[in-house]
Protein backbone atom coordinates (compact mmCIF):
# COMPACT_ATOMS: atom_id res chain seq x y z
CA UNK A 1 0.00 0.00 0.00
CA UNK A 2 1.24 3.38 -0.99
CA UNK A 3 0.15 6.41 0.69
CA UNK A 4 0.73 10.04 0.85
CA UNK A 5 -0.61 13.19 2.39
CA UNK A 6 -1.30 16.63 0.67
CA UNK A 7 -2.33 19.70 2.52
CA UNK A 8 -5.30 21.92 0.87
CA UNK A 9 -7.90 24.50 1.73
CA UNK A 10 -9.79 24.93 4.28
CA UNK A 11 -7.75 23.60 7.26
CA UNK A 12 -8.11 20.55 5.37
CA UNK A 13 -5.86 17.55 4.17
CA UNK A 14 -5.85 14.96 0.95
CA UNK A 15 -5.11 11.48 2.24
CA UNK A 16 -4.16 9.54 -0.91
CA UNK A 17 -4.21 5.96 -0.95
CA UNK A 18 -3.21 3.19 -3.74
CA UNK A 19 -3.26 -1.03 -3.20
CA UNK A 20 -2.23 -2.98 -5.63
CA UNK A 21 -3.67 -6.16 -7.39
CA UNK A 22 -2.28 -8.12 -5.25
CA UNK A 23 -2.63 -6.92 -1.88
CA UNK A 24 -6.69 -6.18 -2.70
CA UNK A 25 -7.28 -10.08 -3.89
CA UNK A 26 -6.48 -10.93 -0.14
CA UNK A 27 -9.58 -8.34 1.18
CA UNK A 28 -11.96 -9.79 -1.74
CA UNK A 29 -10.79 -13.54 -0.52
CA UNK A 30 -11.98 -12.61 3.27
CA UNK A 31 -14.86 -11.04 1.34
CA UNK A 32 -16.10 -13.76 0.22
CA UNK A 33 -15.64 -15.97 3.54
CA UNK A 34 -17.61 -13.79 4.71
CA UNK A 35 -20.41 -13.78 2.34
CA UNK A 36 -20.07 -17.38 2.08
CA UNK A 37 -21.53 -17.83 5.78
CA UNK A 38 -24.40 -15.12 4.71
CA UNK A 39 -25.94 -17.32 2.47
CA UNK A 40 -26.92 -20.84 1.58
CA UNK A 41 -25.12 -22.37 -1.48
CA UNK A 42 -26.83 -25.91 -2.41
CA UNK A 43 -24.31 -28.80 -1.47
CA UNK A 44 -22.56 -26.87 1.06
CA UNK A 45 -23.11 -26.03 4.70
CA UNK A 46 -22.73 -22.17 5.62
CA UNK A 47 -19.37 -20.71 5.11
CA UNK A 48 -17.84 -23.64 3.39
CA UNK A 49 -18.77 -22.65 0.00
CA UNK A 50 -15.70 -22.08 -2.19
CA UNK A 51 -14.76 -18.53 -3.66
CA UNK A 52 -15.53 -19.81 -7.47
CA UNK A 53 -18.89 -20.93 -6.75
CA UNK A 54 -20.05 -17.98 -5.19
CA UNK A 55 -18.63 -16.18 -7.96
CA UNK A 56 -20.50 -18.41 -10.51
CA UNK A 57 -23.81 -17.75 -8.24
CA UNK A 58 -23.63 -14.30 -7.16
CA UNK A 59 -21.33 -12.39 -9.61
CA UNK A 60 -17.98 -11.43 -8.88
CA UNK A 61 -18.53 -7.98 -8.53
CA UNK A 62 -20.06 -8.74 -5.39
CA UNK A 63 -17.10 -9.66 -3.38
CA UNK A 64 -15.40 -6.91 -4.48
CA UNK A 65 -18.30 -4.16 -3.21
CA UNK A 66 -17.85 -5.82 -0.19
CA UNK A 67 -13.94 -5.74 0.17
CA UNK A 68 -14.36 -2.35 -0.55
CA UNK A 69 -16.79 -1.26 2.22
CA UNK A 70 -14.44 -3.44 4.43
CA UNK A 71 -11.48 -2.82 3.40
CA UNK A 72 -11.41 0.58 2.84
CA UNK A 73 -11.50 2.00 6.76
CA UNK A 74 -8.83 -0.04 7.03
CA UNK A 75 -7.05 1.54 4.53
CA UNK A 76 -7.82 4.98 5.53
CA UNK A 77 -6.91 4.65 9.24
CA UNK A 78 -3.60 2.79 8.67
CA UNK A 79 -2.71 5.92 6.43
CA UNK A 80 -3.82 8.17 8.88
CA UNK A 81 -2.08 6.32 11.62
CA UNK A 82 1.56 6.18 9.46
CA UNK A 83 1.34 9.81 8.72
CA UNK A 84 0.21 10.95 12.01
CA UNK A 85 -2.67 13.25 10.92
CA UNK A 86 -4.51 14.58 13.59
CA UNK A 87 -8.21 14.50 11.97
CA UNK A 88 -11.14 15.76 13.94
CA UNK A 89 -13.88 14.95 11.68
CA UNK A 90 -15.26 11.79 9.27
CA UNK A 91 -13.66 12.26 5.96
CA UNK A 92 -15.43 12.37 2.47
CA UNK A 93 -13.39 9.39 0.57
CA UNK A 94 -13.34 9.13 -3.47
CA UNK A 95 -12.77 5.75 -4.92
CA UNK A 96 -10.18 7.14 -8.26
CA UNK A 97 -9.69 3.67 -9.37
CA UNK A 98 -10.47 0.09 -8.54
CA UNK A 99 -14.09 -0.20 -8.27
CA UNK A 100 -14.57 -2.88 -10.92
CA UNK A 101 -11.11 -4.71 -11.64
CA UNK A 102 -7.37 -4.05 -10.88
CA UNK A 103 -5.74 -2.26 -8.26
CA UNK A 104 -7.33 0.06 -6.07
CA UNK A 105 -7.12 3.31 -5.26
CA UNK A 106 -8.65 6.54 -3.76
CA UNK A 107 -8.90 10.00 -1.91
CA UNK A 108 -10.21 11.04 1.50
CA UNK A 109 -10.38 14.51 2.35
CA UNK A 110 -10.58 15.13 5.96
CA UNK A 111 -10.43 18.08 8.07
CA UNK A 112 -7.48 18.45 10.84
CA UNK A 113 -7.10 20.20 13.81
CA UNK A 114 -5.99 23.39 13.39
CA UNK A 115 -2.28 24.50 13.99
CA UNK A 116 -1.49 27.10 15.72
CA UNK A 117 0.81 29.69 17.93
CA UNK A 118 0.80 31.81 20.97
CA UNK A 119 2.84 34.64 21.10
CA UNK A 120 3.58 35.45 24.59
CA UNK A 121 3.09 32.47 25.95
CA UNK A 122 6.34 32.98 27.91
CA UNK A 123 5.50 36.10 29.35
CA UNK A 124 2.11 35.84 30.98
CA UNK A 125 1.25 37.29 34.79
CA UNK A 126 -1.55 35.90 36.64
CA UNK A 127 -3.53 37.70 39.38
CA UNK A 128 -4.19 35.12 42.43
CA UNK A 129 -5.21 36.42 45.92
CA UNK A 130 -1.99 36.14 48.35
CA UNK A 131 -1.93 32.68 50.00
CA UNK A 132 -1.47 34.33 53.35
CA UNK A 133 -4.09 34.45 56.47
CA UNK A 134 -4.86 38.29 57.66
CA UNK A 135 -4.81 39.44 61.25
CA UNK A 136 -8.47 40.38 60.28
CA UNK A 137 -9.24 36.86 58.91
CA UNK A 138 -7.46 35.29 62.21
CA UNK A 139 -10.02 37.74 64.05
CA UNK A 140 -13.18 36.38 62.45
CA UNK A 141 -11.94 32.77 63.34
CA UNK A 142 -11.35 33.76 67.26
CA UNK A 143 -14.94 35.64 67.08
CA UNK A 144 -16.96 32.64 65.52
CA UNK A 145 -15.06 30.01 68.28
CA UNK A 146 -16.04 32.93 70.84
CA UNK A 147 -19.77 33.12 69.63
CA UNK A 148 -19.69 29.32 70.49
CA UNK A 149 -19.63 30.11 74.21
CA UNK A 150 -21.53 33.52 74.18
CA UNK A 151 -23.98 34.66 76.08
CA UNK A 152 -27.08 36.96 75.44
CA UNK A 153 -27.80 39.92 77.58
CA UNK A 154 -30.72 41.97 77.64
CA UNK A 155 -30.13 45.72 76.49
CA UNK A 156 -32.87 48.63 76.67
CA UNK A 157 -31.50 50.40 73.24
CA UNK A 158 -33.01 49.90 69.69
CA UNK A 159 -31.91 46.54 67.87
CA UNK A 160 -28.87 46.41 65.76
CA UNK A 161 -27.90 44.25 63.23
CA UNK A 162 -26.38 40.96 65.29
CA UNK A 163 -28.25 41.28 68.08
CA UNK A 164 -30.85 38.41 69.38
CA UNK A 165 -34.60 39.34 69.55
CA UNK A 166 -37.68 37.51 71.22
CA UNK A 167 -40.16 38.30 69.25
CA UNK A 168 -44.06 36.59 68.93
CA UNK A 169 -44.62 36.09 65.06
CA UNK A 170 -47.61 35.80 63.25
CA UNK A 171 -47.55 35.10 59.49
CA UNK A 172 -51.13 35.18 57.21
CA UNK A 173 -52.02 35.06 53.58
CA UNK A 174 -55.29 36.26 52.92
CA UNK A 175 -56.83 36.52 56.40
CA UNK A 176 -55.42 33.11 57.68
CA UNK A 177 -52.63 32.05 59.99
CA UNK A 178 -49.69 30.07 58.18
CA UNK A 179 -48.32 27.02 60.84
CA UNK A 180 -44.87 28.07 59.52
CA UNK A 181 -44.27 31.38 60.06
CA UNK A 182 -46.16 31.23 63.43
CA UNK A 183 -44.11 31.62 66.70
CA UNK A 184 -43.93 32.58 70.06
CA UNK A 185 -41.08 33.43 72.10
CA UNK A 186 -39.19 33.13 68.80
CA UNK A 187 -35.14 33.89 69.35
CA UNK A 188 -34.37 36.33 66.00
CA UNK A 189 -30.61 37.32 64.92
CA UNK A 190 -31.19 40.50 63.35
CA UNK A 191 -29.99 40.98 59.97
CA UNK A 192 -30.10 36.86 59.31
CA UNK A 193 -32.39 37.34 56.57
CA UNK A 194 -34.03 33.60 57.30
CA UNK A 195 -37.26 34.63 56.74
CA UNK A 196 -38.27 37.45 54.64
CA UNK A 197 -36.25 40.89 54.32
CA UNK A 198 -38.53 42.71 55.21
CA UNK A 199 -38.50 41.06 58.55
CA UNK A 200 -34.86 42.62 59.25
CA UNK A 201 -35.71 46.21 57.84
CA UNK A 202 -38.62 46.22 60.37
CA UNK A 203 -36.57 44.79 63.38
CA UNK A 204 -33.69 47.28 62.63
CA UNK A 205 -33.96 50.54 64.94
CA UNK A 206 -37.15 48.43 66.99
CA UNK A 207 -37.57 48.42 71.15
CA UNK A 208 -38.56 46.27 73.42
CA UNK A 209 -42.55 46.42 73.16
CA UNK A 210 -42.58 47.47 69.63
CA UNK A 211 -45.45 45.75 67.83
CA UNK A 212 -44.87 45.29 63.68
CA UNK A 213 -47.52 45.12 61.31
CA UNK A 214 -45.94 45.06 57.52
CA UNK A 215 -46.52 42.91 54.73
CA UNK A 216 -43.93 41.39 52.35
CA UNK A 217 -43.99 39.53 48.84
CA UNK A 218 -44.50 35.73 48.45
CA UNK A 219 -41.54 33.77 47.08
CA UNK A 220 -43.80 32.25 44.91
CA UNK A 221 -44.38 35.44 42.28
CA UNK A 222 -48.19 34.13 41.34
CA UNK A 223 -48.74 33.83 45.18
CA UNK A 224 -50.58 36.88 46.90
CA UNK A 225 -48.52 38.66 50.13
CA UNK A 226 -47.79 37.40 53.31
CA UNK A 227 -48.71 39.64 56.07
CA UNK A 228 -46.76 39.52 59.57
CA UNK A 229 -47.61 40.48 62.79
CA UNK A 230 -44.13 41.12 65.40
CA UNK A 231 -44.63 41.86 69.22
CA UNK A 232 -41.04 42.34 69.95
CA UNK A 233 -40.39 41.21 73.62
CA UNK A 234 -36.68 41.70 74.27
CA UNK A 235 -33.82 43.26 72.57
CA UNK A 236 -30.30 40.81 73.46
CA UNK A 237 -27.05 41.33 72.30
CA UNK A 238 -24.51 39.05 72.27
CA UNK A 239 -21.57 38.78 74.66
CA UNK A 240 -18.42 36.97 74.16
CA UNK A 241 -16.12 35.90 76.17
CA UNK A 242 -12.79 37.33 76.67
CA UNK A 243 -10.09 35.75 73.83
CA UNK A 244 -7.37 35.66 76.62
CA UNK A 245 -5.25 32.55 77.51
CA UNK A 246 -7.52 31.20 80.01
CA UNK A 247 -9.95 30.86 77.04
CA UNK A 248 -7.89 29.33 74.50
CA UNK A 249 -6.39 26.67 77.43
CA UNK A 250 -9.95 25.97 78.00
CA UNK A 251 -11.29 25.71 73.99
CA UNK A 252 -8.20 24.68 72.08
CA UNK A 253 -5.23 22.31 72.90
CA UNK A 254 -3.13 25.14 73.19
CA UNK A 255 -1.99 27.03 76.21
CA UNK A 256 -1.90 30.66 75.00
CA UNK A 257 -4.19 32.64 72.42
CA UNK A 258 -0.80 33.76 70.60
CA UNK A 259 -0.35 30.26 70.28
CA UNK A 260 -3.89 29.64 69.49
CA UNK A 261 -3.62 32.54 66.75
CA UNK A 262 -0.65 30.75 65.53
CA UNK A 263 -2.13 27.38 64.55
CA UNK A 264 -5.18 29.01 63.11
CA UNK A 265 -2.97 31.36 60.68
CA UNK A 266 -0.93 28.43 59.56
CA UNK A 267 -4.02 26.06 59.16
CA UNK A 268 -5.55 29.19 57.26
CA UNK A 269 -2.17 29.43 55.39
CA UNK A 270 -2.10 25.76 54.19
CA UNK A 271 -5.71 25.57 52.71
CA UNK A 272 -5.23 29.09 50.68
CA UNK A 273 -1.92 27.43 49.33
CA UNK A 274 -4.32 24.85 47.61
CA UNK A 275 -6.37 27.34 46.78
CA UNK A 276 -3.70 29.61 45.13
CA UNK A 277 -2.75 26.45 43.44
CA UNK A 278 -6.32 25.76 41.79
CA UNK A 279 -6.12 29.62 40.95
CA UNK A 280 -2.57 29.62 39.03
CA UNK A 281 -3.66 26.72 37.19
CA UNK A 282 -7.26 27.71 36.43
CA UNK A 283 -6.04 31.71 35.22
CA UNK A 284 -2.67 30.40 33.85
CA UNK A 285 -5.11 28.72 31.13
CA UNK A 286 -7.29 30.95 30.66
CA UNK A 287 -4.73 33.60 29.76
CA UNK A 288 -3.76 31.13 27.57
CA UNK A 289 -6.63 30.45 25.82
CA UNK A 290 -6.89 34.38 25.42
CA UNK A 291 -3.64 34.29 22.91
CA UNK A 292 -5.72 31.53 20.45
CA UNK A 293 -7.32 33.53 18.39
CA UNK A 294 -8.00 31.65 15.48
CA UNK A 295 -11.29 30.66 14.77
CA UNK A 296 -12.53 27.50 16.65
CA UNK A 297 -13.98 24.75 13.59
CA UNK A 298 -17.25 23.86 14.04
CA UNK A 299 -16.89 20.11 13.64
CA UNK A 300 -14.11 20.16 16.69
CA UNK A 301 -16.60 22.72 18.85
CA UNK A 302 -19.52 20.24 18.12
CA UNK A 303 -17.59 17.14 19.25
CA UNK A 304 -16.58 19.57 22.50
CA UNK A 305 -20.17 20.15 23.29
CA UNK A 306 -20.94 16.72 22.70
CA UNK A 307 -19.03 15.07 25.09
CA UNK A 308 -19.66 17.77 27.76
CA UNK A 309 -23.31 16.55 27.23
CA UNK A 310 -22.64 13.26 27.52
CA UNK A 311 -20.49 14.05 30.67
CA UNK A 312 -23.67 15.71 31.85
CA UNK A 313 -25.66 13.47 31.38
CA UNK A 314 -24.15 10.11 32.89
CA UNK A 315 -23.21 12.33 36.16
CA UNK A 316 -26.46 13.37 36.79
CA UNK A 317 -28.35 9.81 35.76
CA UNK A 318 -25.91 8.22 38.31
CA UNK A 319 -27.82 10.81 40.60
CA UNK A 320 -31.06 10.04 39.25
CA UNK A 321 -31.38 13.29 38.38
CA UNK A 322 -32.98 14.70 34.98
CA UNK A 323 -31.90 17.37 32.91
CA UNK A 324 -34.67 19.48 33.35
CA UNK A 325 -34.36 19.47 37.04
CA UNK A 326 -31.00 20.24 36.98
CA UNK A 327 -31.68 22.99 35.04
CA UNK A 328 -34.57 24.23 37.74
CA UNK A 329 -32.12 23.93 40.31
CA UNK A 330 -29.05 25.63 38.96
CA UNK A 331 -31.69 28.61 37.67
CA UNK A 332 -30.64 28.22 34.11
CA UNK A 333 -33.15 28.01 31.17
CA UNK A 334 -32.35 25.64 27.89
CA UNK A 335 -30.84 28.73 25.72
CA UNK A 336 -28.39 29.58 28.67
CA UNK A 337 -27.51 26.47 29.54
CA UNK A 338 -26.79 25.79 25.85
CA UNK A 339 -24.94 29.29 24.99
CA UNK A 340 -22.94 29.00 28.52
CA UNK A 341 -21.62 25.09 27.53
CA UNK A 342 -20.78 25.97 24.67
CA UNK A 343 -18.82 29.25 25.41
CA UNK A 344 -16.94 26.34 28.14
CA UNK A 345 -16.23 24.39 24.98
CA UNK A 346 -14.43 26.76 23.13
CA UNK A 347 -12.28 27.89 26.01
CA UNK A 348 -11.65 23.99 26.39
CA UNK A 349 -10.61 24.09 23.16
CA UNK A 350 -8.73 26.76 22.77
CA UNK A 351 -7.11 25.92 25.75
CA UNK A 352 -5.52 22.59 24.37
CA UNK A 353 -4.50 23.72 21.12
CA UNK A 354 -2.30 26.54 23.30
CA UNK A 355 -1.00 23.53 25.21
CA UNK A 356 -0.08 22.24 21.80
CA UNK A 357 1.76 25.12 20.72
CA UNK A 358 3.51 25.62 23.97
CA UNK A 359 4.59 21.71 23.46
CA UNK A 360 6.03 22.63 19.57
CA UNK A 361 7.63 25.37 20.50
CA UNK A 362 8.87 24.35 23.47
CA UNK A 363 10.08 21.37 21.86
CA UNK A 364 8.18 19.11 24.75
CA UNK A 365 8.18 15.29 24.07
CA UNK A 366 7.14 12.54 26.09
CA UNK A 367 9.91 9.65 26.74
CA UNK A 368 9.36 5.99 27.40
CA UNK A 369 10.07 6.10 30.90
CA UNK A 370 7.03 8.63 31.55
CA UNK A 371 5.19 6.94 29.40
CA UNK A 372 5.53 3.59 31.11
CA UNK A 373 4.74 5.65 34.55
CA UNK A 374 1.78 6.75 33.06
CA UNK A 375 0.39 3.27 32.10
CA UNK A 376 1.86 1.99 35.38
CA UNK A 377 -0.73 4.83 37.18
CA UNK A 378 -3.48 4.06 35.21
CA UNK A 379 -3.09 0.35 36.01
CA UNK A 380 -3.04 1.47 39.89
CA UNK A 381 -6.33 3.87 39.12
CA UNK A 382 -8.15 0.53 37.66
CA UNK A 383 -6.39 -2.57 39.64
CA UNK A 384 -4.99 -4.12 36.49
CA UNK A 385 -1.35 -5.02 35.66
CA UNK A 386 1.04 -2.79 33.68
CA UNK A 387 1.27 -5.16 30.78
CA UNK A 388 -2.28 -5.79 30.32
CA UNK A 389 -3.04 -2.33 30.37
CA UNK A 390 -0.22 -1.44 27.67
CA UNK A 391 -1.87 -4.49 25.49
CA UNK A 392 -5.36 -3.01 25.18
CA UNK A 393 -3.95 0.64 24.64
CA UNK A 394 -2.26 -0.64 22.03
CA UNK A 395 -4.87 -2.99 20.75
CA UNK A 396 -7.55 -0.08 20.92
CA UNK A 397 -4.87 2.00 19.04
CA UNK A 398 -4.85 4.22 22.37
CA UNK A 399 -0.92 4.71 22.86
CA UNK A 400 -0.96 7.45 21.14
CA UNK A 401 -3.66 9.11 22.72
CA UNK A 402 -1.89 8.87 25.81
CA UNK A 403 0.95 9.83 24.85
CA UNK A 404 -0.69 13.39 23.52
CA UNK A 405 -2.16 13.84 26.69
CA UNK A 406 0.96 13.38 28.87
CA UNK A 407 2.44 15.58 26.14
CA UNK A 408 -0.18 18.60 26.79
CA UNK A 409 0.05 18.22 30.83
CA UNK A 410 3.82 18.33 30.55
CA UNK A 411 3.40 21.96 28.46
CA UNK A 412 0.73 23.09 30.92
CA UNK A 413 3.54 22.21 33.97
CA UNK A 414 6.11 24.15 32.05
CA UNK A 415 2.86 26.98 31.54
CA UNK A 416 2.81 27.42 35.55
CA UNK A 417 6.27 26.81 36.31
CA UNK A 418 6.52 30.41 33.96
CA UNK A 419 3.84 32.58 34.53
CA UNK A 420 4.77 35.64 36.63
CA UNK A 421 2.56 35.68 39.66
CA UNK A 422 1.33 38.84 41.66
CA UNK A 423 -0.67 39.76 43.60
CA UNK A 424 -4.03 41.91 43.47
CA UNK A 425 -2.07 44.73 44.14
CA UNK A 426 0.76 43.77 41.39
CA UNK A 427 3.43 42.54 44.04
CA UNK A 428 4.77 39.47 42.69
CA UNK A 429 3.93 36.54 44.83
CA UNK A 430 6.60 34.25 45.61
CA UNK A 431 6.53 30.74 44.49
CA UNK A 432 7.82 29.04 47.79
CA UNK A 433 4.29 30.40 49.30
CA UNK A 434 2.18 28.21 47.14
CA UNK A 435 4.21 25.20 47.63
CA UNK A 436 3.13 22.24 50.02
CA UNK A 437 4.76 19.97 49.42
CA UNK A 438 6.50 20.24 52.69
CA UNK A 439 3.96 19.88 54.72
CA UNK A 440 2.28 17.57 52.90
CA UNK A 441 5.01 15.84 50.94
CA UNK A 442 3.19 12.33 50.60
CA UNK A 443 0.68 13.97 48.16
CA UNK A 444 1.63 13.95 44.01
CA UNK A 445 1.76 17.27 42.47
CA UNK A 446 -0.04 16.49 39.30
CA UNK A 447 -1.85 19.39 37.23
CA UNK A 448 -3.85 17.00 35.04
CA UNK A 449 -5.80 15.74 37.85
CA UNK A 450 -7.75 18.83 38.30
CA UNK A 451 -7.48 20.54 35.46
CA UNK A 452 -10.55 21.23 33.48
CA UNK A 453 -10.07 20.40 29.74
CA UNK A 454 -7.77 17.45 29.53
CA UNK A 455 -11.13 15.29 29.17
CA UNK A 456 -10.65 16.41 25.65
CA UNK A 457 -7.56 13.80 24.76
CA UNK A 458 -10.65 11.72 23.72
CA UNK A 459 -10.85 13.37 20.55
CA UNK A 460 -7.36 13.84 19.49
CA UNK A 461 -7.47 10.97 16.81
CA UNK A 462 -10.37 9.96 14.97
CA UNK A 463 -8.59 6.74 12.41
CA UNK A 464 -11.32 3.82 11.49
CA UNK A 465 -14.55 4.93 13.12
CA UNK A 466 -14.96 7.75 11.50
CA UNK A 467 -14.22 6.38 7.99
CA UNK A 468 -17.36 4.36 8.07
Amino acid sequence: MKTSVEPIEDNKVKVSVEVDEAEFETQIDAAFRRIAREVRIPGFRPGKAPRKILELQLGSAMGREEALRQALPEYYAAAIRDHDVDVIAAPEIDITAGEEEGPVAFEAVVEVRPVVSVGGYDTLRVTIDRPEATDEEIDAQIDRMRAQKAELEVVSRPAIDGDFVRIDITGSQDGEDLEGLTASDYVYEVGAGSVVPELDTELHGAEAGAILAFSADHPEPDESPLDFRVLVKEVNTQVLPVADDAWAAEESEFDTIAELRENLAKRSATVKKFQAQMQLRERATRALAELVTDDIPDSLLGQEVEARMANLFQRLSAQGVDIEAYLTGTGQDPASFTESLRAESEEAIRVDLGLRAVCVAEEIEVDETELDAEIERIAREVREKPAKVRRQLDRNDQLPLVRSDLRRRKALDWLIDHVEIVDADGVEIDRGLIDVSSEFPDVEHDHDHDHDHDHDHGHDHHHGEDAE
